[in-house]
């Protein structure tokens, strides 16, 4: 079979499955079996595939029309221009948390006092510390509850040449941290997803093959956050600041979270702001500690 023609039914087949982006998806694969760009494929077209080839390509190609993600199969995904490894036992990292990277950084160099260390709540891939790490040039506390997720993590700040730049911890959210204050900013991709949403259904993709471990944030999606509100004052240093990505109708009952429903004798929140992503969707969440 030639390149092309396999492409086509490849292509076909992914689109019966329901595949987003069949023709790309069905490119990608055979790229991955090939060693070649997409783009080269293109002078291939005409070329036979070996049966080797073939046998590999309808292995994967088995594995994405049952909805597994691509970024599995491939064990790759790119974010912010550079490749991290991805597993099941992470999330795939997603453009909504490089808005939440793009509104972080932009804050950072905007406020040049900071003595504390930055945290990444709730890590699993680390690609929230990795990228702070090369940007800003600082050292990064990362967390995650998952150690499998806190190996993957590793392993993406070595392949990406800030494991130096970069302290892994496992923790129920902040519960191992020290009770002082140490932090000038949070960065967090907490569970947000509500249990209503995963028990109604997510996208195939999501809801059969991501970890629920990162995606369930109980009751409306807001068990998470509400403990983030609560515990994290007494670790966050003066004119500190906490960035939190969040669900897409979230934004109200957030900023009532850190407006409202704190344990008594922790540190004020304020200056809650919620700013909406691409699609006009609330997104971001920032504040800040008097």
């Amino acid at each position: 079979m030639l390149v092309h023609e396999l492409l086509t039914t490849a292509s076909i087949t992914l689109a019966k499955a329901g595949v987003e982006n069949s023709q790309i998806d069905a490119e990608l694969l055979l790229g991955h079996c090939l060693k070649k760009s997409r783009s080269s494929l293109y002078l291939l077209s005409k070329e036979d595939v070996s049966v080797d080839i073939l046998t590999a390509f309808n292995t994967l190609l088995k594995r994405r029309e049952q909805r597994e993600p691509l970024a599995y199969i491939l064990g790759v995904q790119e974010f912010w221009s550079m490749d991290f490894l991805v597993s099941p036992d992470v999330l795939i990292p997603r453009p909504e948390t490089e808005l939440l990277l793009e509104t972080a950084i932009k804050y950072w160099k905007n406020n040049t006092q900071q003595s504390g260390y930055i945290l990444d709540l709730c890590c699993g891939s680390g690609v929230i510390a990795i990228v702070l790490a090369k940007e800003l040039g600082v050292q990064i506390l990362a967390i995650d509850i998952s150690n499998e997720a806190l190996l993957l993590a590793k392993e993406n700040a070595k392949k990406n040449g800030v494991l130096n730049q970069i302290h892994f911890m496992q923790s129920d959210l902040v519960s191992a941290c020290i009770n002082k204050p140490f932090l000038s900013m949070i960065v967090s991709n907490p569970p947000y997803v509500s249990q209503q949403d995963l028990a109604q259904g997510l996208q195939d993709e999501v809801q059969w093959y991501e970890p629920h471990l990162a995606l369930d944030g109980g009751d409306k999606g807001l068990e998470i956050i509400r403990r983030i509100a609560e515990d994290s004052p007494p670790m966050m240093l003066s004119d500190s600041a906490l960035f939190m990505e969040i669900g897409n109708d979230q934004g109200a009952d957030v900023v009532s979270l850190f407006t409202h429903d704190r344990k008594a004798n922790t540190q004020p929140y304020a200056n809650c702001v919620v700013s909406k992503d691409y699609s006009g969707h609330d997104r971001i969440f920032h504040t800040t500690i008097k």
